[in-house]
Parts: structure tokens; sequence; C-alpha cells
């Protein structure tokens, strides 16, 4: 007879929020490719999405510190662009100071 434990049983995930799905793709895609494609689709998504756009800032933020990661403060800056005002600006500012 084949007993099931409480420790075994698998509990279903939960659900991701959109936004913090959209800043994992985001992420991926700055590093598979660059800063400047990850935030024309962070526009794209926002427009397409206006309920994420009150975390179009952090993403953008975050954004900005990746850049910074992966490419050093000058050419992260060099990708700056208007989207969710200067969050990404903002991101890559922060990170520096903090080296």
């Amino acid at each position: 007879m084949l007993t099931a434990s409480s420790q075994n049983v698998s509990v279903p995930a939960k659900p991701r929020a959109p936004h913090d799905v959209l800043r994992d793709r985001l992420l991926t895609e700055l590093q598979e490719k660059d800063p400047g494609t990850a935030l024309t689709h962070l526009q794209r998504e926002v427009e397409a999405r206006p309920s994420l756009a009150k975390h179009c800032m952090s993403i953008a933020r975050d954004l900005g510190r990746a850049a910074v990661e992966r490419l050093g403060p000058t050419r992260a800056q060099s990708f700056s662009k208007p989207v969710c005002d200067t969050s990404f600006a903002t991101g890559v500012a922060a990170q520096t100071q903090g080296s």
C-alpha cells in the first residue's frame, strides 16, 4: 500500500505578476541583445498594456542597473532613451555611484 506524506505533495506555484514576468524577460533580453532593444520593448509593452505603466519606472531602473553591470557606466548611458521618464538613466547613475 502506498501512502502519501505531506512532505511529498507538491504545492502549485503562485502565478507571477505580469510586471515581474515582463521585468525578467527584458533583463534576459538586455543580456542577450542590448539595453536599447529591451527599452524599446518596455515602451511597447506599456503602450499595449497601460496597466503596466505604474511599474515602468522600476523596470527601467532595473534595466539601467543591469546595463551597467554588463557594459559599464559609459556604454550603458549611451543607450538612454525617454522611456518611463528618466528611470533608465537613474538606474545607471545609482549603479555607478554604488560601484
